[in-house]
């Protein structure tokens, strides 16, 4: 009797846990429906990094990609497979990818029919081009102290095959040994590990010193684990934040002296006939035995190209509303960052104005709660929209507005926050993928 009575309390517990679980799963699915809902209304919407695309013919809805996502309603189950269900918070981490047991996605830059898919790289970083390498953020590992790992590990296979028996590749006819593009934790790494082997290398970057993590809110946490750079040595600190990494490659660039170019964006790769690469940028042509890409996934932001945007009253990341207290300030663009920003100047409540222009005539590519807010502090007079305009000039006290008409007027300004996007190295990686055939 008593084990009878034990068999069926135990069915109805497994039956009430599996109502739950179904009931579970239903709300998860819905709350990713409507997410899906929302992008899709938005349009052709692309993501900012490298993202998932799914094979639906291979997905066996396993949901190991889900749990895997270290951002969650990135990608869900939806009706029984997985689904990309809001590319605008992919981070281009890849975790999806490695946890899928079929191997049912790939990572690209772009949407399922815009996409860029990643070269295949080998144990060694190297992708099917030899010569080139890819590593940290642009290949899915974004955590700095990997990443850093990545960077030192290719140079080291470009130093001395790694005793893999392949032929050292080196620069011929006035060639660099290598080229490394992008200067984050990775591009660092391995220009200091190929300096210290005596090899002729160049690093480049669009930016300056330091990657991505110069645009990171103030404060926040970088980096945990104990970081180790050649020439330089160890770095013992097991968190540092975005102000104390900025101090430590501000320390590592004096110390190490790296040959470093900034304000350089490379755009495409070509194989040359001796067996080099063609490295084009838009200052020029440079040839290179091996080429590191050490890119950061979101690429660096868009430029207005307008006169004065080199001001320092200039930004292209809302860090800090505290920073802009008692200014008159301007956000450029009308996707979710910018719609962002504007709400965050607007609730901080201590800026002298808030604006935001957009060249259309509605907020078209942002999210629905987005929209919902910025409307919300556009009816009570906290945020004005100047819908249907462009910025044509930026000067010290203010900025000149071009509408439709081609008509200009000046505006009052202290601080200007440009958010247009960025440019993602998509055309990079097309033309590798378009030199492999």
């Amino acid at each position: 009797m008593t084990s009878t009575l034990a068999f069926t309390a135990t069915l109805l517990l497994a039956a009430l846990g599996y109502v739950w679980w179904e009931r579970a799963d239903r709300k998860k699915e819905r709350v990713a429906t409507r997410v899906a809902d929302d992008i899709k209304a938005m349009g052709d919407v692309v993501a900012t990094s490298l993202s998932p695309s799914i094979n639906l013919d291979i997905c066996i809805g396993s949901g190991a990609c889900v749990a895997a996502c270290p951002e969650k309603v990135v990608i869900a189950l939806v009706r029984g497979q997985a689904a990309l269900v809001n590319p605008l918070g992919c981070i281009g981490h890849g975790a999806c990818a490695t946890a899928c047991p079929v191997t049912a996605i790939r990572l690209v830059y772009g949407s399922k029919t815009r996409g860029v898919e990643l070269p295949v790289v080998d144990a060694n970083f190297q992708t099917n081009r030899p010569g080139v390498y890819i590593a940290g953020e642009l290949g899915g590992m974004g955590l700095i102290r990997n990443a850093a790992i990545q960077g030192r590990q290719a140079a080291e296979h470009i130093i001395g095959g790694a005793g893999t028996g392949q032929a050292l590749r080196r620069g011929r006819e006035g060639a660099l040994d290598a080229l490394v593009v992008g200067a984050g934790p990775a591009g660092i790494s391995a220009t200091l590990r190929l300096m210290q082997a005596g090899l002729r290398v160049l690093l480049v970057d669009r930016e300056g010193f330091g990657g991505t993590i110069l645009h990171y809110p103030r404060a926040k946490v970088v980096m945990a684990g104990e970081l180790e750079l050649p020439v330089y040595g160890r770095v013992p600190r097991r968190q540092l934040s975005k102000e104390q990494l900025v101090a430590l490659w501000t320390e590592i660039r004096e110390k190490t002296q790296p040959p470093l170019v900034t304000g350089e964006l490379v755009t495409r790769l070509d194989p040359t006939d001796n067996g080099m690469w063609a490295v084009t940028s838009d200052r020029g042509v440079r040839h290179a035995a091996n080429v590191i890409l050490a890119l950061g996934g979101r690429g660096s932001p868009q430029k207005l190209g307008v006169p004065g945007e080199e001001q320092q009253k200039v930004a292209y990341r809302l860090l800090e509303p505290g920073e802009f207290e008692r200014k008159h300030v301007i956000v450029v663009g009308g996707g979710n960052s910018a719609v962002e920003s504007a709400v965050a100047l607007a609730d901080s409540g201590g800026c002298a104005s808030v604006s935001i222009s957009y060249r259309r005539k509605e907020f078209a590519r942002c999210r629905a709660e987005n929209r919902r807010r910025i409307q919300a502090h556009i009816e009570t007079g906290r945020v004005r929209a100047l819908f249907g305009t462009e910025l044509a000039a930026i000067d010290p006290e203010s900025v000149t507005l071009r509408d439709d008409s081609k008509r200009s007027g000046q505006l009052a300004n202290d601080a200007v926050i440009v958010q247009i996007g960025g440019t993602p190295p998509a055309t990079l990686l097309r033309s590798l993928a378009s030199s492999s055939r």
